[in-house]
């Protein structure tokens, strides 16, 4: 049975769920710097191990949405924090390029396992049609609050530990996720008639359907901008913003260097996103979801296009993060609740789990470029400028959404 009112004990354990797994995850691009100066690899080295842990994630991201529909949610959650445990543990001893890549899809399975489509499919179970996409954003808002410490907390330990020993920590602490697993007691499903339908008859019936093609194509960009921008923007901060002012505001609060700088700006980024998220998820109660998500692509379209034509400097890295960041995870309620709304919510999970496959895929493209192209050209202008493409594209392609809700084959 669905809670009439917001902050049910599902909705409080999905969250801590998730602040726990994106605080580890939103840390990755800290690590770009050390492990690559360590080993004397270039950085797409490493940013092809991120690459491939973005990959992973998208690809697991269906097949545990499945698992927790047709096993429970709490074992999905359980396996997706031990391979999450086990992929940093034995990342710890990898001394090549090729274990790091190899070790990173064990860790983008067990994001997938502790992530939204899990997660957001339960919270969703949970809530009321009129509290839904509150409930979506809140939970969505609590990956960005541990993004707000995560890549902080990783500078921070870095500073006393070597890596390795950093990913032992994070190991650990993913595991605490699990003593939320109580709270998350699975709520009634679906109706009767949702649950006679079968999963591949719903989903067969989702990919016959174009708008649920477009919704896929317009995540596309959201992961690319997400990857690239948590891979890559500390270090891309460290090397082309403007010096500190050692006299100035920010070194009175302790930002001295660009490192700081590009660390604290992811933070700020999901401290930022924690404010949007919530009220893209209100605004999705009252107003069309297909163009607010038009509307979060072209703000970013317009932020990001902005923000590389100006000089970067410690003021424009904190402006734009703070623009960025109340449209960072701005689109996932939204998306998420556009499938449940259109498909129903017995196979929400898998359903938001594809169309985050396509997240994952601009997420592969986005970390991977990234280095990729920083060692073609030493800077990131182009793959920058690819991102403020893409980020139209989205914009676009929602716009022809059928909101809509489909109950009979198309």
């Amino acid at each position: 049975m669905t809670q009439t009112r917001i902050l049910t004990p599902v909705l409080i354990g999905g969250a801590f769920i998730l602040m726990i797994g994106f605080s580890i995850r939103a840390s990755f691009g800290v690590f770009q710097i050390p492990i690559a100066s360590e080993f004397g690899w270039p950085r797409a080295e490493f940013s092809l191990a991120i690459a491939i842990q973005n990959l992973a994630w998208g690809i697991g991201q269906p097949i545990f949405g499945a698992l927790a529909e047709r096993f429970g949610d709490r074992k999905a959650i359980i396996a997706g924090a031990l391979l999450y445990a086990l992929g940093l543990v034995l990342s710890s001893f990898a001394i090549t390029p090729l274990q790091h890549q190899l070790l990173e899809v064990l860790v983008g399975f067990g994001i997938a396992g502790t992530g939204f489509g899990v997660i957001l499919a339960v919270v969703g179970r949970a809530s009321s049609d009129e509290n839904r996409s509150l409930s979506l954003g809140i939970a969505t808002a609590a990956g960005s609050a541990g993004q707000v410490f995560g890549a902080p907390l990783a500078a921070a330990l870095l500073a006393y530990f070597p890596w390795q020993s950093v990913f032992v920590i994070f190991a650990a602490l993913i595991l605490c996720a699990l003593f939320a697993l109580p709270l998350l007691r699975a709520p009634s499903l679906a109706s009767r008639s949702a649950l006679e339908e079968s999963m591949g008859s719903v989903v067969g019936r989702a990919f016959r359907d174009p708008s649920f093609l477009l919704i896929f194509l317009g995540f596309f960009s959201c992961g690319y901008q997400l990857g690239f921008i948590t891979a890559h923007f500390p270090a891309m901060v460290t090397e082309m913003c403007g010096a500190i002012d050692p006299t100035g505001l920010l070194a009175g609060l302790g930002i001295s260097s660009t490192t700081a700088l590009g660390a604290i700006s992811i933070s700020v980024i999901g401290l930022a996103n924690i404010a949007g998220t919530i009220y893209a998820g209100a605004l999705g109660k009252r107003f069309s979801k297909k163009y607010l998500l038009a509307g979060i692509y072209a703000a970013r379209t317009v932020v990001a296009a902005a923000f590389i034509i100006l000089p970067i400097t410690p003021a424009t890295v904190l402006i734009f993060s703070v623009a960025m960041g109340a449209l960072w995870l701005a689109t996932v309620p939204l998306t998420s609740g556009l499938v449940a709304h259109i498909y129903g919510l017995r196979y929400m999970g898998t359903l938001y789990g594809f169309v985050f496959l396509s997240h994952q895929i601009g997420s592969f493209l986005g970390v991977w470029l990234g280095g990729k192209l920083y060692d073609i050209y030493g800077d990131y202008t182009a793959v920058w400028w690819i991102g403020v493409a893409i980020g139209a594209f989205s914009a676009i392609v929602h716009l022809p959404v059928r909101e809509n809700r489909v109950s009979q084959p198309v």
